[in-house]
């Protein structure tokens, strides 16, 4: 018989070949919110679960809230959205790794991603982000040394009519090159004020998550930027061409 092998886990153990007991660490658990942070949190989930008729549908609304408060969700979000939704960790943590707005690391006060998608790839967005990296000293996924900017390289932003596209905290930069890609991140870095080509100026990346969470967003200007010239240059041509779209065709079978 082996002697037994320890660990500092007390998670629980199994017989390996030959009677070994290997103790196996499974994970710690997460540390709680401070009472004052949790407090508040749950008086946030409590608006924000009353929104919907099923509680379980305001999960990405509470995981944006948990994001707004450290910057990423964190194990201990994942509990919190977990406590307040009756969900398992497993189940809000399958959401939370499936859509790549939601961080599970650390991120700066501002998250840049660059289009690396076709168009903006064939437009310059390729040559965008390696600037960027080599501008900033660092990688995809990473931070800056100050916390100031995290550098990602992003799907389709849905913008390609003003390709190559960057996204800080989530809002549009349009028609980028190298050259003001690098004028803009150094904007960021010194603390100017940096306002998007559509919509209010930029604020923090948490402060974006709590918006994003559904509460009010006081920015001057959240609501300007009317879809420019490229995006309509399809309707302006119909209209010249006298198109029209073609009239709806009835259901034999009736409405469904």
């Amino acid at each position: 018989m082996n002697p037994t092998s320890h660990s500092e886990s007390t998670d629980g153990g199994a017989c390996a070949p030959g009677g070994t007991r290997v103790l196996l660490k499974l994970g710690t658990r997460p540390e709680p919110y401070q009472p004052f942070v949790r407090e508040r949190l749950e008086t946030d989930a409590k608006e924000i679960i009353a929104r919907y008729p099923h509680p379980r549908s305001a999960l990405l609304p509470l995981l944006h809230l948990v994001q707004s408060e450290e910057g990423y969700v964190t194990g201990t979000g994942i509990e919190f959205c977990a406590e307040q939704l009756g969900l398992t960790g497993a189940e809000v943590t399958a959401v939370a790794t499936f859509y790549s707005m939601f961080r599970r690391t650390p991120t700066g006060d501002y998250h840049v991603g660059v289009c690396t998608n076709t168009l903006c790839a064939v437009m310059g967005g390729d040559a965008i982000l390696a600037t960027l990296e080599h501008h900033l000293g660092i990688g995809h996924g990473e931070t800056t040394a100050d916390g100031s900017i995290t550098l990602e390289h992003v799907e389709c932003n849905a913008a390609c009519d003003f390709a190559p596209v960057v996204m800080v905290n989530w809002e549009f930069f349009d028609n980028q090159t190298p050259e003001s890609a690098r004028a803009l991140v150094d904007a960021l870095r010194a603390g100017q004020q940096v306002t998007p080509t559509r919509g209010a100026p930029l604020c923090t990346f948490k402060q974006t998550a709590r918006i994003l969470a559904g509460f009010p967003d006081e920015r001057p200007g959240v609501l300007d930027g009317a879809a420019g010239s490229a995006t309509l240059a399809g309707l302006r041509i119909a209209r010249e061409q006298g198109m029209q779209a073609p009239a709806p065709q009835e259901d034999p079978e009736g409405p469904r």
